[in-house]
């Protein structure tokens, strides 16, 4: 019987049908994983309700068959809303000061994440190959181990690794962070999250194992290794190019009047930094009065989780801040910075990538950010933009040809949106071949390629198609 590719998430992005394309980063990321084989996309359907169906709803479109569930609500405010997003989100993200740690969060967490354990196994085949995504389910393998299940687990964490220090902060951090000893693979997105990862592990009673790509827990193997996620690059390099003719783009050039804009796209979540970049937008303002008049910013920054307290905060924080930097600059036919709440599509955000001579990506701390790799892929190769990019994003470890800036330092993030508002068409079209190069390389299919590779065959290193990657990225941290 042929293997099937079982992958789990929190959320299942279930399209209409097998032409419909995904939306978020991580729906196109499993898509590409299951693309072409048979396989199943298993987690929460989205729905919320007093009377959950007690069978998962199945639904299959092409290869892929589809297996959801809907979660109560006492399930999704404990889970997702309360241990999921106000304690690992913000501890993994270096943010234990705003951490809301209660113990029936916690039960629900593990009372979820059982509930798809115990409806994983009833579909579950010995030969079936597992992979599981992102901090929402860490504990998954070591409740199908507990249920008696021997295949190949992996795990890709989609978000930052922090350090020992702050993974033992958390509570009951054994039982979660701990517990992934139970897959065979874990993929993280750079180097040093391998690196962190694997230190609070041998703290936690792990030992390398003879084979030096390896930890050895109990007996068994576990292998960690640096999976950097990659975009669908060719088809958004047409996308925007094709957005480029649209009305939306067409009529924003218009608007601008000449002036060069700068973008930024981003969740409204407080690792963003999106207080930190107006205060440098402030800063390149007042330093550099020449650009008065001659740039527009353009922050997208669409509202996620608004029940939230800390999200609240955010929202009005940075609303008051571009205010202020609009009443201060401002004048009657030029408004420094254009604040949007709204959603676009991804041919619409590919098209506003091209028309942006600067692209702002200043996260406090990010896994990856994928919005810095579709701005590079966006460009026009004739006349392209260029990326300013936070050290503390894991695109910073691959995207070298990006101006890399900490985003704590307002002035030298204004000094480098001044660098590549400046800098001539010979050095930016330089920068941007050195950085769409890796990106063609390392594109969405073959990071999950590479990590189906690694995942059935994770005691031999060179069976691992290599990244051709600038950084050491897709190799194996011990």
């Amino acid at each position: 019987m042929v293997a099937r590719l079982i992958v789990i998430s929190n959320r299942v992005a279930v399209p209409e049908s097998a032409s419909e394309a995904s939306a978020g980063g991580l729906a196109v990321a499993v898509q590409a994983a299951l693309s072409g084989r048979e396989g199943i996309w298993f987690g929460w359907s989205g729905r919320v309700t007093e009377d959950p169906n007690p069978h998962p709803q199945t639904r299959r479109i092409g290869t892929t068959t589809y297996v959801v569930l809907d979660l109560a609500p006492g399930d999704f405010n404990e889970y997702y809303n309360g241990f999921a997003n106000r304690v690992l989100w913000p501890i993994l993200h270096y943010r234990l000061d705003l951490a809301e740690f209660n113990r029936s969060d916690l039960s629900g967490y593990q009372r979820v994440n059982n509930y798809f354990a115990d409806n994983l196994s009833r579909i579950l085949r010995p030969n079936d190959i597992v992979w599981v995504h992102d901090y929402h389910l860490m504990p998954l393998a070591k409740l199908l181990r507990e249920r008696g299940h021997e295949n190949r687990i992996g795990y890709f964490l989609h978000v930052p690794c922090p350090p020992p220090d702050i993974l033992t902060a958390l509570p009951k951090h054994r039982e979660i962070v701990g517990s992934l000893v139970a897959f065979d693979l874990i993929g993280l997105q750079t180097e040093n999250d391998c690196e962190n990862l694997s230190r609070y592990l041998l703290r936690q009673g792990a030992r390398r194992a003879p084979d030096a790509f390896n930890l050895e827990v109990n007996g068994r193997k576990v292998k960690l290794g640096a999976f950097p996620v990659g975009i669908e690059t060719l088809k958004f390099e047409r996308t925007a190019r094709r957005a480029a003719a649209t009305t939306l783009i067409k009529e924003t050039a218009e608007s601008l009047s000449g002036r060069a804009m700068v973008m930024s796209v981003d969740r409204l979540d407080y690792s963003k930094g999106l207080p930190n970049r107006m205060d440098a937008i402030e800063r390149f303002l007042t330093l550099y009065p020449e650009w008065r008049g001659r740039v527009t910013f353009l922050q997208i920054a669409p509202k996620s989780r608004s029940e939230i307290q800390e999200y609240m905060e955010i929202d009005r924080q940075v609303s008051t801040l571009a205010g202020q930097i609009n009443g201060r600059h401002g004048d009657v036919t030029w408004t420094p910075i254009r604040y949007v709440n709204r959603v676009y599509s991804r041919a619409a955000l590919a098209g506003l990538y091209r028309l942006a001579r600067v692209g702002l990506v200043t996260p406090l701390r990010d896994g990856m950010n994928l919005v810095a790799k579709e701005y590079v892929a966006a460009q026009d190769p004739e006349n392209p933009g260029v990326l300013v990019l936070s050290q503390f994003a894991g695109a910073a470890d691959e995207l070298d040809g990006a101006l890399i800036v900490n985003p704590h330092e307002p002035e030298a993030v204004a000094a480098a949106i001044r660098f590549g508002l400046e800098m001539p068409l010979e050095a930016r079209q330089a920068r941007y071949e050195r950085m769409i190069s890796v990106l063609r390389k390392n594109d969405i299919n073959s990071w999950a390629e590479r990590f189906l590779a690694a995942l059935q065959s994770p005691d031999c290193e060179e069976d691992v198609p290599p990244a051709s990657l600038p950084s050491s990225a897709a190799k194996v941290a011990g």
